[in-house]
């Protein structure tokens, strides 16, 4: 009899272990950054020069948006570029070479390189056309936008382009043919600041507009598209493509499907403005979704999910329906 009472019942034994499994956080890990397979892990000072744009990028939307507004064209087209040269630094065109695949041969590197030449020179023609336009001058000579900006343009981002899709090499280091890429979208949005803060704004859409708008136009369109294959895939790019070539197939193509159709040079000037890229999409980017993003990093970094998470789960977890109780409060 006395045996029987010195032992302890399964019950109680099933309850101490029970209690002693609970964890002491439920969530954990929640703000935890997901890698994608192509983007780069930077150390050293390539990751405090990378953090320091992001910085600088995210404060110029919190100044223009709260503090010094800016002109709206021009703000969404600096919004773009800074998105461009971020994403060409932090995503790669290809698949690393510790990922089972060899580094790109020495060919790729210096070709790369090379190509920051003619990339620069375009760069150093926005700050002259930008004096010529300053002192007085109506137009730009058209000799000079195709020649010295448009041609280099689009031979220095298309060649790039191609280039980044071949680069291979460790996922913490850095890729000179997305670097091409970089002062190539510096370069076409530079020209656009130049040529909208003129007269030449009204003229956008028309057989009278500059070719440098299209050539810039046409060049951040690419840098653009491969951008976004790099974040999101090929989906988007494809449908992109497909409207884009019904522009210059409208004529060609029969029934209620034709049109008279737009030359090269009409179609693009008119792509980078409020009826175009710098529309309502890229409002509502540059205006609200840049400030949730900047918030939700503010959170990821200072690990405040796994603490919303707990203490959703504590208030109403073991409430009947709690599942239910706890999406609620995390959605409040």
């Amino acid at each position: 009899m006395s045996h029987k009472t010195d032992q302890e019942p399964n019950g109680l034994k099933d309850d101490a272990h029970a209690a002693s499994a609970i964890p002491e956080s439920i969530a954990d890990g929640v703000d935890d950054d997901v890698v994608e397979s192509n983007r780069r892990l930077f150390t050293g000072w390539q990751f405090l020069l990378f953090a320091a744009l992001a910085i600088v990028y995210s404060s110029f939307h919190l100044i223009s948006l709260n503090v010094y507004p800016m002109e709206t064209w021009s703000f969404r087209i600096v919004h773009i570029a800074g998105a461009l040269v971020l994403g060409y630094g932090l995503f790669s065109g290809a698949r690393f070479a510790d990922d089972g695949h060899q580094a790109s041969g020495a060919w790729i590197k210096w070709a790369s390189y090379a190509l920051l030449i003619p990339a620069a020179y375009t760069l150093a023609q926005v700050f002259v056309m930008y004096q010529t336009l300053s002192g007085g001058a109506m137009r730009i000579d058209p000799n000079i936008e195709n020649w010295h900006y448009g041609y280099p343009l689009m031979a220095t981002t298309a060649g790039a382009i191609v280039l980044s899709w071949f680069y291979r090499q460790a996922r913490h280091r850095f890729n000179p043919a997305d670097l091409v890429l970089m002062v190539c979208a510096l370069a076409s949005a530079g020209y656009l600041l130049v040529a909208y803060n003129t007269n030449i704004r009204m003229s956008t859409g028309t057989s009278f507009a500059p070719s440098g708008i299209s050539w810039a136009a046409i060049a951040g369109s690419l840098l653009i598209l491969e951008l976004t294959r790099r974040v999101a895939g090929l989906a988007l790019v494809v449908i992109s493509a497909v409207f884009l070539t019904y522009v210059f197939a409208g004529p060609y193509l029969p029934g209620f499907l034709g049109y008279p159709g737009l030359s090269l040079q009409r179609f693009f000037s008119q792509v980078y403005t409020d009826a175009g890229i710098l529309g309502p999409t890229t409002a509502v980017s540059s205006t609200y979704i840049i400030l949730f993003i900047i918030f939700a990093a503010f959170l990821q970094a200072s690990k405040v999910g796994d603490y919303f998470v707990n203490f959703a789960f504590a208030a109403a977890g073991r409430a009947r329906g709690g599942p239910a109780k706890v999406a609620i409060l995390l959605l409040a």
